[in-house]
């Protein structure tokens, strides 16, 4: 121990009692060396301890420090307009993607290629393939576009680079092993066959509700991509290639592979069979509707077409993302839309927005996350101690309430109840799809500011509320965007292979709700809290962890749940919540972080390990503090850790992706998690320590 600390920390031990709630371990860990807050002797120690000063009410300037530091990057980071909006990083495939597709088009900028092509080989591991997610294998998808990207771009195939990706393009099965979308932009450069792609009937849109299964069971993101899809799977726009580009070395044992996929069997009972069987009956009608010998096909069309027309107003494209805009824009084409017209011109002009341009290199965004950032740092600095009536504060607030969507959009068809149209979007415009999560988020911001009208500020919060309420599940909890959108038969249908067609209720979502329930006054007598509370027991793992749908993973999940309750003011001495404080201690790292990577959610053997982030140290950090012991050393070290990674400017630097689009498919690096999420650890544990506790800024 350095002799400078002895005395201070002497005096600092003298002076506790049996008030005392931050004890000699808390002084030794914030009297530790660390790397960017510059902890010289006894810095981390309460300052001018005096007989009359409650132990917990003490200041303690490390944390202090961080906590401001971290506070002044946030604030400089504010838009104009009063937003925030980190980007979202993903893998190669959305660059992949808009190569085949400006070869399709036949619109090819070669200095954009340029640039597309240094992007894709940055990304390419030592190996030869791309994964979807940094430190992941090789997936297969993401390799075979990739590589189709780069000899589209007349990369020579004798480059070894390209042997190498084409080496393990053929390990991993090749393109027998794609899923459905991505063979179906090769079948638009004539690269498969129409046949090997399930057929996606334009029909689907013509079943009302009365059928048990239609159209409005699917997820509000299958929905936006799949009707784009169905006009082009009836057209059928097929460009060949006039380079000679093919991936007939990418079929293993020969493209008699790409027929057993969606070969059915006789004497096989099961659903999956029973929908190969139906894709047959619906590839001879399509060969039908081809001959306009199909009743209903004109009409479906029609409605196809103008359903999607319809939803690109009041929106960055269809549903604002890229899976769907780029679909849209390829049907579009496929119905005769002049390239001049007004909305491919659109259309195209939303894909352009999401790219990001540099000398050497262009990546493409999914979508933009400006409602969500906005309201998390909110809650952060608000939290942190930033006052309500701070100017980027007000204006932060102003801006989310101009994004309240007062249109009743798609969820009505699910949840047809009597309640005022409100909710928020992930995006800057998407007014059909306002999502329970991100309302959710925003109205736990809105809570603590009362802005200059508070009046307005009220009726949006109430407004807001009551709708997003109303969308609790059967089974007590809620889903991202939709009520009831469970029914695993269509999990089961040919096209359903990108994971992605339900939208089920979900443990981090729920917990969330809790949390903003509890902060309100609701109790565990409110019938609805009775139903989340028995949902979250219900899907607890055996270990005490929970699952983690929309961010990495269990720790995520783990960490909202104990954030939830402990807003409900539940007794965290119960033996259920004592099993995930141990589950968190029990995956904390060596360097007292914590990690986990997305192999959680191939297979859970994984769960908990990887290398420590700032996100997700801050998310188990906040998870032990809600059972309210300051003095846990696992807690100690975990602020310990998120100090000295801190760097000069008060931000955090992150690789690792801790956000989830489709489990299994497709990840999302929040950048703005890295710096949001660790202000409100070190927010939290102070009020700890001061005996506060989150949710108390209720302005």
């Amino acid at each position: 121990m350095d002799a400078p600390l002895k005395p201070l920390i002497r005096d600092f031990a003298a002076a506790g009692t049996k008030n005392n709630r931050f004890t000699l371990a808390a002084a030794l860990a914030f009297s530790a060396p660390m790397s960017v807050v510059t902890f010289k002797a006894g810095l981390g120690a309460p300052v001018s301890p005096s007989a009359e000063t409650p132990f917990a009410a003490r200041p303690y300037p490390a944390l202090d420090e961080a906590i401001t530091r971290s506070q002044a990057y946030l604030l400089s980071e504010q838009k104009p307009e009063g937003y925030w909006v980190g980007e979202l990083i993903v893998d190669v495939t959305l660059v992949a993607d808009m190569v085949a597709f400006y070869h399709w088009w036949n619109r090819v900028d070669r200095d954009w290629e340029r640039r597309a092509v240094h992007h894709i080989f940055s990304k390419q591991l030592p190996d030869g393939g791309w994964n979807i997610y940094p430190n992941g294998p090789a997936e297969v998808n993401a390799t075979v576009k990739a590589y189709l990207a780069l000899k589209l771009a007349g990369v020579p195939p004798t480059d070894p680079r390209m042997l190498k990706a084409r080496e393990i393009a053929y390990a991993l099965g090749g393109v027998p092993r794609m899923n459905t979308f991505s063979k179906l932009y090769l079948a638009l450069l004539g690269l498969v066959g129409w046949n090997h792609v399930p057929t996606i009937p334009c029909e689907v849109l013509l079943i009302g509700k009365w059928f048990h299964v239609n159209f409005w069971d699917m997820s509000n993101w299958s929905r936006a991509m799949l009707i784009p899809l169905a006009i082009i799977n009836h057209f059928r726009p097929t460009r060949p290639l006039k380079n000679g580009v093919d991936l007939d070395e990418l079929y293993p044992t020969g493209k008699w592979q790409l027929n057993e996929s969606l070969r059915p069997r006789y004497f096989d009972f099961s659903l999956r069979n029973g929908f190969l069987w139906l894709d047959r009956l619906h590839k001879l009608a399509e060969w039908v509707a081809r001959r306009r010998l199909h009743p209903f096909r004109a009409r479906a069309l029609k409605r196809a077409e103008q359903w999607m027309l319809e939803r690109f107003e009041g929106s960055d494209g269809l549903a604002a993302i890229f899976p769907a805009i780029l679909n849209s824009l390829i049907a579009l084409k496929a119905l005769g839309y002049a390239d001049d017209h007004p909305q491919v011109v659109r259309a195209h002009g939303e894909l352009l927005k999401l790219m990001h341009h540099e000398p050497d290199s262009v990546r493409i965004e999914p979508c933009f996350s400006p409602v969500w950032d906005t309201a998390i740092v909110e809650i952060c600095l608000r939290e942190s101690g930033v006052p309500a009536d701070h100017p980027k504060i007000k204006g932060a607030a102003a801006w989310m309430m101009n994004k309240e969507i007062r249109f009743r959009g798609d969820w009505y068809h699910k949840n047809p109840v009597d309640v005022e149209p409100s909710g928020w979007v992930f995006e800057f415009e998407n007014k059909w799809n306002p999502d329970v999560d991100d309302t959710a988020m925003v109205l736990l911001a809105l809570r603590t500011i009362p802005t200059d009208d508070r009046a307005r500020r009220d009726a949006c919060f109430e407004r807001g509320m009551k709708w997003m309420l109303a969308f609790q599940c059967r089974d007590g909890g809620w889903a991202a965007f939709d009520k009831d959108c469970t029914k695993s038969i269509l999990e089961k249908v040919p096209f359903a292979d990108h994971n992605a067609m339900l939208d089920p209720e979900c443990a981090d979502i729920t917990a969330r709700i809790l949390e903003l329930m509890g902060y309100e006054g609701y109790t565990l007598d409110n019938p609805q809290v009775r139903d989340a509370m028995r949902f979250l027991m219900k899907t607890q793992e055996k270990d005490g962890s929970w699952f983690g749908r929309w961010g990495v993973n269990y720790i995520y999940g783990t960490w909202q749940v104990l954030r939830g309750v402990k807003a409900l003011k539940v007794d965290m001495d119960q033996p259920w919540l004592h099993q995930a404080r141990e589950w968190l201690l029990k995956v904390q790292q060596p360097d007292g972080g914590w990690g986990e990577r997305c192999n959680t959610y191939d297979d859970p053997i994984f769960k908990g390990t990887g290398p420590s982030t700032a996100s997700q140290t801050a998310w188990a950090v906040m998870g032990l503090c809600a059972f309210g012991d300051p003095e846990d050393p696992a807690l100690i070290r975990g602020i310990e850790y998120l100090a000295k990674t801190q760097n000069e400017d008060g931000s955090w630097t992150e690789d690792e992706v801790t956000g989830t689009g489709f489990p299994q498919v497709f990840y999302l690096k929040y950048d703005m998690y890295r710096n949001a999420w660790p202000l409100l650890a070190l927010a939290t544990y102070r009020k700890l320590l001061r005996g506060g506790e989150p949710g108390d800024a209720r302005a």
